[in-house]
């Protein structure tokens, strides 16, 4: 979640709001799935409808993030942007080390679903070092 959003304001509760919603449904639908709900699809067009579901809610997530910066003042979505790029960032070089890893290293395979939670546990670290936006 963005740092800014403890300033207690509208915006940041709306945030908090529609994050609690959208990972509520995200977290219910793979823990159905944890616990078999969907061992049984035996339809492709099933199984694709299951993962566009579980899909849905991180879209949802983004928008979230995306609605919170439009609505904060000029110095929170700057600095909201500045840590959501620095994230991607860091998130697309861990990718890219592993998945060479797994080419030239043998490295075990990572679902490529891990990036969304590679995402959010960057944009976690780097948050607090990144106070500024200059």
């Amino acid at each position: 979640m963005p740092g800014s959003f403890r300033n207690g304001t509208d915006a940041g509760r709306r945030y908090v709001v529609r994050t609690l919603a959208f990972m509520s449904g995200y977290t219910a639908v793979n823990v159905a799935a944890i616990f078999g709900a969907f061992d049984d699809l035996s339809s492709p067009v099933a199984a694709w409808l299951l993962a566009a579901t579980v899909s849905a809610p991180v879209v949802g997530q983004i928008w979230a993030t995306l609605s919170f910066m439009r609505e904060s003042d000029e110095f929170v979505r700057a600095l909201i942007a500045k840590q959501f790029i620095v994230a991607a960032g860091l998130t697309m070089a861990i990718g890219t080390f592993w998945g060479f890893g797994e080419s030239y290293a043998g490295a075990p395979h990572v679902p490529a679903w891990f990036v969304y939670p590679l995402f959010w546990a960057c944009f976690g670290v780097i948050a607090p070092f990144l106070r500024s936006s200059r």
